[in-house]
Parts: structure tokens; sequence; C-alpha cells
């Protein structure tokens, strides 16, 4: 696959992503909030503050989100191999490690004020494993792509 089609294949997928985590924070997640409330009206003073957890941990996302719109615009570039990609792939595992230590601190704060069950936890668990996850990909990523980028110089300065 030449780099202008996978460009534009990883630019899809990312708008792809946005869309479906626009339409599940911005819809999905109030309504499963309403119908928790419908079930449980105890439930009720604790779906504002879920809620305001879930959507400032979706800024994070967006923000990798732009970056990997950027890594795409490097390989279009042909730039796949520079320290501006490691950059971008530094800061998602940034972006992705702060995000998870944000929602598992969050959490355990909501455990401590009796506004989330134990039971969640599980759930917590599992996303905190994926961000933590993604965040080491994109930091090993990172030095990889820095290690090309130092043998494409010393290739280019050998020619």
């Amino acid at each position: 696959m030449k780099q202008d089609a996978l460009a534009k294949w990883i630019k899809f997928v990312i708008a792809g992503v946005g869309i479906c985590g626009f339409i599940v924070y911005s819809v999905i997640m109030p309504r499963f909030g309403a119908y928790l409330v419908k079930q449980d009206t105890m439930l009720e003073k604790n779906v504002l503050p879920w809620l305001i957890l879930i959507w400032v941990s979706a800024i994070p996302c967006y923000g990798v989100l732009v970056l990997g719109w950027k890594v795409a615009d490097n390989i279009r570039k042909d730039k796949t191999f520079s320290y501006d990609t490691a950059k971008y792939l530094k800061w998602v595992s940034y972006l992705a490690m702060a995000d998870s230590i944000f929602v598992f601190i969050t959490h355990v704060i909501f455990l401590i004020l009796d506004m989330s069950a134990a039971a969640v936890m599980l759930v917590i668990i599992i996303v905190v494993f994926f961000g933590v996850s993604i965040s080491v990909v994109a930091a090993a990523v990172s030095h990889l792509v820095i290690k090309a980028a130092e043998i494409q110089e010393e290739n280019e300065l050998t020619v």
C-alpha cells in the first residue's frame, strides 16, 4: 500500500473513531445514565458526576486522534521516520497514561464517596489496562521512530 493511500485510510479510521466517540459520549452515555435513574432513583445524584468524568476523560482521547491525524499527515509527506512523528507518538503516550491515571483516581474517589460500586472497579481496571497498554505501545513506537530517524539521517550523510 502506498503511503498516500495508507495516510487516507488512517485518517478515515480516525474520523470514524471520532464520530463514534462523539455518538457514545453525547448520546449513548447520557441515555444510559437516564436509564439507570429510571431503574433506581437513588442513582440520580451520581449520574452527573459520572457523566462529567466520562466527558473529561474524552478530552485526551480526542487529543490522541488529533495527534494520529498529524502522524497520518507525516506518513503522506514521507516523513514517517521523523522527530516530529516521534514527538506526536510520545504525546499519545503521555495523554493515554494521564487519562488512565485520571480515570482510576477519580473512580477511587467515587468509591470513597459512595458514588460507585466495587463491581464497577473491574470495568475501570480493564479500561485503565487498555489505556496503559496504549501508552506503553506509543512510547515504544516513538522510541523506534527516533532510532529510525537517526539511521535515516546517518544514511543521508553517508550518500
